[in-house]
Formats: C-alpha cells, structure tokens, sequence
C-alpha cells in the first residue's frame, strides 16, 4: 500500500540530496521529477529536481500527486509546505566548509564569481538559517525529520540506509540502496 506521506529530501544546496533522491529510487520509491535539469560534471547522477517547488509559495496543487513519493526540496522553502499533509523529511546535513567548497568549484566550472560574499559571511547565513530551520521544523506536528550525514553514508551506507528504511516505515530495498552510492564523489573533503 503506498504511504499517504510525501517525503522530502532536504538540506542546504550541494548537501547531498541528489545522492539521497537516488538511493531513494534505487531503494524503490518513486521520485518527483520533471528532469529538466540534467546530469552535468558537478552532479553527473542527475539533479532529481522538480522546478515546481520553486513556487510552492503560490502552487501547491502538485502535492496530492507527491503523496507517497519523494520530492527534493531546499531546506529555505519548507516552511511553506502546507500544514494539511504528513511529511517525512530526511534532511541531508554535510559540513559547511564541505559545502561551500563545493558551491564555489560548481561556479567555477560555469564561468561564474566566487567572491561575491566571503566563505566566512555564508557560513555564518547558513548556520543561522540551519538553527532557524531546525527550531522551525521542530514546533511542525506534521513533520518528521530523520537528519542525515553526508560524510555518513559514504563512510558506512550500510547503516544509513538501514536507518533511512526505518524512518520510511521499511518500505525499500535497502542492497539497492547501497549499490547506488558513488564513493568517487566525495571531492571536497574537510
């Protein structure tokens, strides 16, 4: 029987919630996709976004459709999910360091600025919007939450993904799962 849950896949860009939509998949979940972002060098698995959550703020009638589906969704644009849906949000967290490293290598390779804002001003935005968002997700009745590190799962996706069937009622195939994580990928290491 499918869940009534939508799952989200969430977290800062770059977290690893691309490599999660994918275990997600692999584990057989269905995803919510319209794959008009394509596989490139910065994510050559494939972006696993839908371009409708971007104006969840003013469309939301995709939703019923989600319901028992994964959808990835950036950590800043949860608090507009609706309260009238149950949702399980496996929220990617990977070190902040790691993360603006790997934003500034993306923009590197599209030709675009790197020193717009220092790496010391985004971490100090992205810890506030993380604790934010932490004590927001926290007061949600409707939410649950299952926090996942990145570096965790390549260092022992075994038990991570034992852990994200768990959270997700044991409805994956966990070997599955495992089989699809890249250990190759993990390029910028702090």
């Amino acid at each position: 029987m499918k869940n009534s849950f939508i799952t989200i896949v969430s977290g800062l860009p770059r977290s690893g919630t691309s490599m999660m939509m994918k275990m997600l998949e692999a584990g057989g979940m269905a995803v919510v996709t319209d794959n008009l972002r394509t596989a490139d060098e910065d994510n050559p698995k494939g972006y696993y976004e839908f371009e409708r959550v971007k104006q969840i703020e003013s469309d939301k009638d995709w939703l019923p459709g989600a319901q028992g589906k994964a959808v990835k969704m950036i950590s800043e644009l949860l608090k507009h999910l609706p309260p009238n849906y149950q949702y399980r949000v496996v929220f990617m967290r990977r070190k902040i360091e790691e993360t603006l490293a790997s934003q500034k290598q993306m923009l590197v390779r599209r030709g675009q600025p790197t020193d717009v804002v220092s790496n010391e001003k985004l971490a100090e935005l992205f810890r506030r919007h993380l604790e934010r968002t932490f004590a927001w997700l926290e007061e949600q009745s409707n939410f649950a939450v299952l926090f996942v590190e990145y570096a965790d799962v390549l260092q022992n996706v075994a038990a991570q993904a034992g852990r994200i069937n768990e959270f997700l009622d044991k409805t994956l195939n966990v070997e599955k799962m495992i089989g699809v994580v890249d250990q190759t990928l993990y390029r910028q290491r702090k």
